[in-house]
């Protein structure tokens, strides 16, 4: 494996480890139907708010959202709507696995 292989690869670790967390799936998902404050997150995810505040840092420092300071309000954005086709994969993967 050449240099620009095994940074590419662990790029993809890197956005694939800031996935690999429930709550996190959840704020993305989420994220897909409209852009959420902070506040709002943490009441749907029932946990506080610097666990949350985390969730957002850790997607948020792989490319995966975007924040936009409105007020005393920070709204989420999803910045690469294309993680959910993964989503879909996965799901079918799952599907898969229960018809075995």
């Amino acid at each position: 494996m050449n240099f620009a292989d095994k940074r590419k690869y662990e790029e993809l670790a890197h956005i694939n480890k800031a996935l690999a967390h429930a709550t996190r799936l959840f704020i993305v998902n989420k994220l897909d139907e409209k852009d959420y404050c902070v506040k709002e997150l943490t009441e749907m995810i029932g946990a506080d708010i610097s666990t949350v505040s985390k969730h957002l840092t850790v997607l948020k420092n792989a490319g995966i959202i975007k924040d936009d300071k409105q007020g005393n309000c920070v709204y989420y954005k999803l910045q690469t709507p294309c993680v959910l086709s993964m989503f879909n994969c996965l799901a079918n993967v799952i599907k898969s696995n229960q018809n075995r």
